[in-house]
Parts: structure tokens; C-alpha cells; sequence
């Protein structure tokens, strides 16, 4: 099938499924755009985060032309709260995964549209360095999801996987800054730049199943 495509005299994106049993980001480049990396995922918490975390294990194989798939996007089907398809869609969209909708788009609710429409979001989905975030520190149901952007900026999930309130704290070592560079952060859900520069680390407050999602732009 690979070479068929090849030949069919057009730019053709050849999605491989073989749901991960065969380790196929290991090998999947040289055959198609993109390979399945897990079995099929539904539409829960538990059911999406260990799609990601599967996912993650194989960020090193992802690059321009050919990309880790953790299976379809199932915002919009109301299995999971909005926290959740934010997390959900956040983690796809920084893992450079494709954002293939699973949801019916004929009845898609104003809340789905306004999550799997975020064009910040997606903008760092399809930078152009197309390199997967890694988890770069991991502590109970904390964790920090890190990956460098074009014009020297770097994109960063933070996330509370537990079912508390987390204050959590983004350290720039974590993220392979240098502990004194000054910030801007850019708060990609709320559609803001915040006030406040940074050095060293950033804070949040997280809801259960959320995240915040930044890009870090250096000013100094």
C-alpha cells in the first residue's frame, strides 16, 4: 500500500493501524505518515490519560512526516467534563498528534466547538519544529509536559491527574531553561498573556483532571 501511494503521483497521508502491537513507531516512517500507538481508545478519564502516557513513550520516533497517533479525539461525545477535554485536547495537540475528531460534527454542542477550535492550541500542534512533548517531572498526580517551539519558545502542560486541588509549580530546569530566564507567558486557554513575568518557575492552581497550558516566550 505504501508504494502505491508513493506512486499515485500526489502528496497522499497514509495512516498506518496496527493499534502499537508491533512497535510501529519504530518503523512506521519509512512506510506512512502517522501509526497508531495504542488500541482503541473510548470516551473516559482513565481511557484517554493512559492513551497519552503510551503515547509518550515513543516522543523520540515523532518528527515532520511521520507522527505518534494515540487514536481519535473524543471531545464532544460526553463521556468526560469540559477539564477533561481540555486535558484531553491539550495533550494531543502538545504530543503533535493528529487532531482527528470523533464526535458526530453535525451536532457538536458550542462548548465542543469552542475546545477543538482553540487556534493557539492548534498552532502549537502544527509548529513547525514538530517535535512530541515529553513528560519532564512527574510527582504523584502532578506532571509537566515540555516541548520547544519555533522563535525559541517553549510550550508547557501543566496537569493535575488526581481527583484534589493541586497547587502546582513548573520549574525551568525541569523544562532545559536557564534558571535565570525571564519569561512571557502566554495563557493558551485563556486566550491571555499574563501580567506577571517569570524566572525560575511558574505556578498554578489546578482543578481536578485539568491543566494549564503556556508558551514561555524569553525576554531576557
Amino acid at each position: 500500500m505504501s508504494k502505491a501511494l508513493k506512486k499515485a503521483g500526489r502528496p497522499i497521508f497514509f495512516s498506518l493501524c496496527e493499534w502499537g502491537e508491533m512497535h510501529p513507531a519504530e518503523w512506521g516512517f519509512h512506510v506512512g505518515n502517522s501509526w497508531r500507538t495504542t488500541c482503541d481508545i473510548t470516551d473516559t478519564w482513565e481511557s484517554m490519560i493512559s492513551r497519552a502516557d503510551q503515547n509518550e513513550l515513543y516522543a523520540q520516533y515523532a518528527r515532520p512526516g511521520g507522527w505518534n497517533d494515540p487514536d481519535m479525539l473524543e471531545i464532544g461525545n460526553g463521556g468526560m467534563t469540559k477539564d477533561e477535554y481540555i486535558v484531553h485536547f491539550s495533550l494531543w495537540a502538545i504530543s503533535k498528534a493528529p487532531l482527528l475528531l470523533g464526535c458526530d460534527i453535525r451536532n457538536m454542542t458550542q462548548e465542543t466547538i469552542e475546545i477543538i477550535s482553540n487556534k493557539e492550541v492548534i498552532a502549537v500542534n502544527q509548529d513547525s519544529y514538530g517535535i512530541q512533548a515529553r513528560k519532564a517531572r512527574m510527582h504523584g498526580d502532578e506532571e509537566i509536559w515540555v516541548a520547544p517551539l519555533s522563535s525559541y519558545r517553549t510550550v508547557v502542560v501543566i496537569l493535575n491527574r488526581g481527583s484534589v486541588r493541586y497547587s502546582v509549580t513548573a520549574f525551568w530546569e525541569d523544562m532545559g531553561l536557564d534558571p535565570n530566564t525571564v519569561v512571557e507567558a502566554r495563557d493558551l486557554w485563556e486566550h491571555k498573556t499574563l501580567k506577571n513575568r517569570f524566572v525560575g518557575n511558574i505556578t498554578t492552581m489546578l482543578n481536578p483532571h485539568s491543566c494549564k497550558m503556556y508558551v514561555l516566550k524569553p525576554i531576557s
